[in-house]
């Protein structure tokens, strides 16, 4: 059933369900930062939460200002973010046919979200026909509004190099109004930056380790916000078995 389409699964394709949560005190109060940290984690569907937050806490990541979770529910994005004590915001995409639970993206800032999104992706999986989305929050740093995207983009087996590009395209024309923009996640493609770089985006993840077995498919994306020269990007190689991702993280300069 699988290999012939017959078996869909069901998408939300409204603008829910969505879940969020704050934690206390304001960092909007704190003093602004030189550079923020930004790290992007696809955790395979969510399955190992616990051994994620034990990735997270690695000295490269625990400090993050921004974190992108991937093929998250709702229970574990919260678990994460309570775990780190970040905001969070998330969207599922769709209730996934292999597991039963929901399957999405979400934003965590250590920074106050003053509004969110999400952001219905075309072209409907050739398996299954289920649905791709991307998560969008502004975060407020100091004076500064920031559009962060989670998205994760559909994989080689279930739609072709073109339709990915126009579901990355989708996010790019949402993020057109803003001057500070970062996108970030699990694109299922090591060569979507080349669209990112023609529309002025800096690409700091291009040159490190591969992120899954077929390459390297995970990335971050800055408009509005240059990437730090040195030491700026990369990747945590031993991602304790928690994923069939390894998470990766970019600097970005604010001032």
């Amino acid at each position: 059933m699988l290999a012939t389409g017959c078996v869909t699964q069901t998408n939300y394709d409204g603008p829910g369900p969505r879940y969020s949560g704050v934690v206390n005190g304001d960092a909007a109060a704190q003093n602004v930062p030189d550079t923020i940290r930004i790290v992007s984690y696809n955790i395979e569907f969510a399955f190992k939460v616990d051994s994620a937050i034990v990735v997270l806490a690695d000295p490269l990541l625990r400090n993050a200002d921004i974190v992108l979770l991937q093929e998250m529910d709702a229970h574990g994005a919260e678990r994460i973010a309570s775990a780190l004590g970040m905001h969070h915001v998330y969207y599922p995409a769709t209730k996934h046919m292999r597991t039963g639970r929901d399957f999405g993206n979400a934003v965590l800032s250590r920074w106050p979200i003053r509004s969110d999104a999400k952001i219905l992706l075309p072209h409907l999986a050739a398996i299954g026909e289920s649905r791709r989305i991307a998560t969008a929050a502004t975060i407020e740093i100091g004076e500064m509004q920031i559009r962060v995207y989670s998205a994760h983009l559909g994989t080689v087996a279930n739609i072709n190099a073109d339709q990915r590009t126009e579901q990355f395209e989708t996010l790019l024309a949402d993020a057109a109004p803003f001057d500070r923009v970062i996108i970030g996640g699990d694109m299922n493609d090591p060569d979507i930056g080349s669209v990112a770089r023609d529309r002025g985006y800096a690409w700091p993840t291009a040159r490190e380790p591969r992120t899954a077995k077929i390459g390297r498919l995970d990335h971050v994306f800055l408009k509005g916000l240059a990437p730090a020269r040195e030491n700026g990007s990369g990747t945590i190689v031993d991602n304790h078995h928690a994923s069939d991702h390894k998470p990766i993280w970019a600097l970005a300069i604010l001032r």
